[in-house]
């Protein structure tokens, strides 16, 4: 039993775009025949490859024909590249998944050094470091930036390096919570006062200010929080005052040379940072990790960075 690629495509779509009707668009046909494709090939396979609901869901045995349609894709270009045949059709597509900080520091720069030796339209999925795996484990996209050092199904890992964060809060909300900013003491910064105190988390899902805390003997739950989900925004939301937070290091150096940013002390914390990306032989996909690994050697701080 084989797997039909175009009807593997098609579920590719619908799970990108979380109708059949918006695929049918995008595939140039009618939502009836993406609706034909997708039951031919669960009666082919025998099994239910997604829920018909607003968005889809795709079920955990489609979740595997995403990740194949997504390979085949890449390995179709390829091929009709070493025939002389590219150029023919559209360029093929690659979901990459990456968290904010990358995408708002280095990532953006492997991106452009890749589209201008490989012809490929280019989709950033920004998600959380924690999260971006996940959708490489779902077929969601080809490749990823993870603060994982273990394989998603089908990947290879290679270490990048990591981010450097400092804590940092603007010179007013220090003059309201601890005391004078013109001779700031991190030792002033006391559990107490970081219980009152507001801090700035990217969203949800951020833990880096809570892991700061914690070394700090300080339960992250006692302390207000605001959610700013931008990096640049949240730079600037510890800027204004709103609360304090981990910011990159070039951001809290910023700070410091404008005079309008304190540190609060307590050590930088890093996160490593890695590439995943499915372990498919291709040209495409192997430009794609020469440029993502180059640009974060001359970026990020040694793989060998905790």
């Amino acid at each position: 039993m084989s797997i039909d690629p175009q009807s593997a495509l098609a579920l590719a779509s619908v799970a990108e775009c979380g109708t059949l009707e918006q695929a049918a668009q995008e595939l140039h046909i009618t939502p009836s025949a993406v609706s034909q494709r997708l039951k031919q090939l669960e009666q082919q396979l025998g099994q239910r490859l997604l829920v018909r609901s607003r968005p889809v869901r795709i079920t955990e045995a489609g979740e595997a024909v995403v990740r194949f349609a997504r390979r085949y894709a890449v390995l179709e270009h390829d091929a009709e590249a070493a025939l002389g045949l590219d150029g023919r059709g559209a360029a093929p597509r690659l979901t990459i998944a990456v968290n904010s900080d990358s995408l708002a520091t280095w990532f953006l720069g492997a991106l452009a050094r890749f589209t201008q030796r490989h012809p490929a339209q280019v989709e950033v999925v920004r998600e959380d470091q924690d999260v971006t795996a996940r959708l490489l484990a779902t077929g969601a996209a080809v490749a990823a930036v993870t603060s994982s050092s273990s394989p998603s199904p089908g990947c290879s890992v290679t270490a990048l390096g990591s981010l450097s964060y400092t804590s940092m809060a603007a010179t007013t909300w220090w003059e309201r919570w601890v005391g004078d900013p013109r001779d700031p003491d991190p030792a002033s910064v006391t559990p107490e006062v970081l219980t009152r105190a507001p801090r700035v988390d990217f969203d949800r899902s951020d833990e880096l200010q809570a892991h700061w805390l914690h070394e700090r003997g300080v339960d992250p739950a006692s302390a207000p929080v605001h959610h700013v989900p931008s990096t640049h925004d949240l730079a600037r939301a510890v800027e204004l005052g709103l609360g304090w937070a981990m910011l990159l290091e070039g951001q809290g150096i910023d700070m410091q040379e404008r005079g309008v940013g304190v540190p609060l002390g307590g050590g930088a914390l890093t996160t490593p940072l890695y590439w995943q990306v499915a372990r498919t032989p291709s040209t495409l996909l192997g430009g794609l990790t020469e440029a993502v690994v180059a640009v974060a050697q001359e970026t990020l701080l040694r793989p060998s960075a905790r």
